[in-house]
């Protein structure tokens, strides 16, 4: 094992309690994003920093070159455009959610996997989303999470026999930077169908992440993990 994990999205939230569970670990760590000027780990020798907007599907093998070998792969990065109606979402900002969430998660499986194959190993988990299961307000952000639900499926199928295990997780709300799109309203709304009566914490769904892309048994492939305290729908 490389022990060498790339973490998109790691510069904030679960992301970057992910980047804390792997440096306890011993691993060393690439974290892709956008603005690292409130990451803690800049100067951890472990770490590397790469700045790249992941809407950027085109330059992913650049991307890819930069950040080198890995056996670890933790397709985290995601957000949402709640502010438009499914009858008023611009083109521009349907592809950007649908790049960032859904296309750019299949190029980089399908980049990494590449050497995966050759040392007969790796890891990837992808992090989905409730809203891939039981549809969201913001209709592209659900349409992509229920994609790489399926995505998860197929490549844990194409890369199984060969080493890969490949999971993902699918969250209700967690309390991180991504709620404050939400509305207060919304949040109380959800809290009420959750038996803990709260969001998750992001160090709890970086831990179940962090068992899937480490001490999870090879027969756990392609699958969702639901992560959502049994909250339900009316």
């Amino acid at each position: 094992m490389l022990k060498r994990v790339l973490v998109t999205g790691g510069n904030k939230g679960i992301g970057l309690a992910l980047v804390t569970r792997f440096l306890e670990a011993d691993y060393d760590v690439v974290v892709v994003g956008r603005d690292f000027s409130q990451f803690p780990y800049k100067d951890n020798k472990k770490v590397t920093t790469i700045v790249y907007d992941l809407s950027n599907v085109e330059d992913l093998p650049l991307l890819a070159e930069q950040v080198g070998e890995i056996d670890t792969l933790i397709n985290n990065a995601g957000y949402m455009q709640p502010k438009y109606s499914y009858d008023n979402y611009p083109k521009e900002a349907k592809e950007k959610i649908l790049n960032v969430d859904l296309h750019t998660p299949v190029e980089l499986m399908t980049i990494f996997s590449k050497d995966m194959k050759k040392r007969g190993y790796g890891r990837i988990v992808n992090a989905a989303s409730i809203a891939g299961q039981i549809g969201h307000p913001d209709i592209w952000y659900g349409i992509a999470k229920a994609g790489l639900i399926n995505a998860t499926k197929i490549f844990a199928k194409l890369l199984g026999s060969q080493g890969i295990v490949v999971n993902c997780i699918a969250p209700s709300p967690v309390e991180t930077d991504m709620q404050k799109d939400n509305s207060e309203e919304r949040k109380e709304e959800f809290k009420k169908m959750v038996p803990s009566g709260r969001f998750a914490d992001a160090s709890e769904a970086a831990e179940v992440m962090f068992w899937l892309a480490t001490a999870c048994p090879e027969y756990v492939n392609g699958t969702t993990v639901d992560f959502n305290n049994g909250s339900y729908v009316r």
